[in-house]
């Protein structure tokens, strides 16, 4: 039985993370034909073909989508085994940046799991809205940075998850059949709110904003006294929150990407990792 190699694993990781064979090789320490030879090897053990390349851009194939997953999962484990047994030798401080919705639910159980194999990085943490988190990120105050725009200026960000954004109302409840529909959305600057708001531009129907929250729990709180209706994620649908029916004709909003981008430096490489590992917790319908 022939074995991948975890050299393999992360130079690969590297080419996704960079978009470049070049920028892969200063990454893992080789030269870029070093890189290229790898690439050649693995998928030749695999069997597919994991890269196509050109002399702009390199893009992933479905396989090499398939394996990315796989070969961070791989690299993870590599590295939570190491810090569990050998301890983490990386300390000092890791500046983080993220919407506010992810600070009330994804963010804590990262941090809590962080906290436990790298205790001497001290985590602060900056939740604000999309534009304002890649802001904070571009100017160097922030080392890692969650967002989920659309259109970021951020070439080195890379895909963590997907949802489904829907209409939601009180179960039973008659706002989304009042004109102007009244919404509640987030703050100026949130995607979900963009493409909301985008959405009913398009097809021409009547809003207002009744209520602003800079949180999901905060729009949910007008969407569960009947206040308004809400573009929220799918998951949240419960026996208080419904989809708004259909029949109403409201539009289709899409769905929205989050995505992760880190400055290479040690303590944010390490943080990277560990999302890595623990993708699968995350409240989320992933892709």
């Amino acid at each position: 039985m022939r074995t991948i190699s975890l050299d393999m694993a992360r130079t690969f990781a590297a080419i996704c993370d960079t978009g470049s064979f070049r920028l892969a090789a200063s990454r893992v320490n080789r030269s870029p034909s070093a890189v290229s030879l790898q690439v050649g090897k693995l998928e030749e053990l695999l069997q597919c073909e994991l890269l196509l390349r050109d002399a702009r851009k390199v893009t992933l194939t479905e396989a090499g989508e398939q394996f990315l997953g796989s070969a961070r999962r791989l690299l993870s484990l590599n590295d939570e085994m190491l810090s569990k047994f050998r301890g983490s030798t990386l300390s000092g401080h890791l500046r983080l940046a993220a919407p506010h919705d992810l600070g009330m639910s994804t963010i804590p159980a990262l941090l809590r799991r962080f906290a436990v194999t790298h205790p001497n990085i001290c985590v602060d943490v900056r939740l604000d809205a999309c534009d304002d988190a890649q802001a904070l990120f571009a100017s160097g105050d922030a080392q890692v940075v969650f967002f989920s725009e659309r259109n970021s200026k951020i070439h080195a960000a890379r895909k963590l998850y997907t949802e489904e954004l829907c209409w939601l109302q009180a179960a039973g409840g008659v706002a989304a059949q009042n004109t102007p529909l009244p919404i509640a959305v987030s703050e100026k600057g949130c995607s979900w709110r963009d493409a909301a708001l985008a959405a009913l531009d398009r097809d021409g129907i009547p809003y207002r904003v009744a209520y602003s929250s800079d949180t999901s729990p905060g729009q949910l709180a007008a969407v569960r006294a009947d206040l308004a209706v809400a573009a929220l994620p799918k998951t949240i649908v419960g026996k208080d929150v419904s989809l708004v029916s259909p029949k109403l004709g409201l539009p289709n909003i899409g769905s929205v990407t989050m995505f992760m981008a880190h400055d290479d430096s040690k303590n944010a490489a390490a943080f990277s990792a560990h999302v890595d590992a623990h993708l699968a917790e995350f409240p989320h319908h992933l892709s």
